[in-house]
């Protein structure tokens, strides 16, 4: 049965019984709830799967973790401000939906496309100890939007997934490829495809991620 969270969300439970991993997604911007939410039933069945609508409404529709601007020349810039408000929003979540849906505190994996694998980045950064894994698809790490002192964190127990495409125009493929090294930098075991496609998940990314999932704890 659904609960009531700081965020919008669906949800579908696990199959296990007891405490059971999870999967929290985050959509991209401009997107919903019900956008990685499609991938739900492909998914494994021992997994309940969550994924959060982002808080800023967007006009004619949509939503968005924090705004994106443009300046005279058309180059687009991130409203940090927003987006550290949304990484402790979603750290908040993590800790409701732990409660209310009697999930494992150290079985949760965080999916984000674009700018949700730029957040989702930035809380398991900010907060190593409440997740255990992220597959991040078409984002990069964002460092202005992580807690202060996050080189100190401990992330032994932390695992990353990340992919982008290589003909990518909306997130240049070469900010992706800094990923690997940032996150090789911190001791995090990082596994980084790229996959012939634009802004999107191609189906070889998709399988590669799910074989990710079902091999990596």
């Amino acid at each position: 049965m659904k609960k009531q969270l700081p965020l919008e969300h669906n949800y579908r439970p696990s199959a296990s019984e007891g405490p059971a991993p999870a999967i929290i997604m985050l959509h991209g911007y401009g997107s919903d709830e019900n956008d990685l939410f499609s991938f739900a039933s492909e998914l494994p069945s021992e997994y309940a799967i969550i994924s959060l609508r982002a808080p800023l409404g967007m006009q004619p529709f949509g939503n968005a973790w924090y705004s994106i601007y443009f300046d005279v020349n058309q180059d687009k810039f991130s409203d940090d401000e927003q987006a550290i408000e949304s990484r402790e929003l979603v750290s908040m979540c993590i800790d409701e939906i732990i409660s209310e849906y009697n999930i494992d505190p150290k079985r949760i994996t965080l999916m984000g496309f674009s700018q949700g694998t730029i957040l989702s980045f930035a809380v398991a950064l900010s907060y190593p100890a409440k997740v255990a894994r992220v597959v991040g698809l078409s984002g990069y790490v964002n460092k202005d939007i992580l807690s202060k002192g996050y080189e100190q964190n401990d992330y032994g127990d932390l695992k990353i997934y990340t992919s982008h495409g290589s003909v990518d125009q909306v997130i240049p493929v070469e900010w992706a490829r800094r990923s690997k090294p940032f996150f090789d930098e911190l001791g995090i075991p990082c596994e980084y495809s790229e996959f012939p496609v634009g802004h999107g998940v191609s189906p070889q990314n998709f399988y590669e991620f799910k074989k990710w999932l079902e091999t990596t704890s």
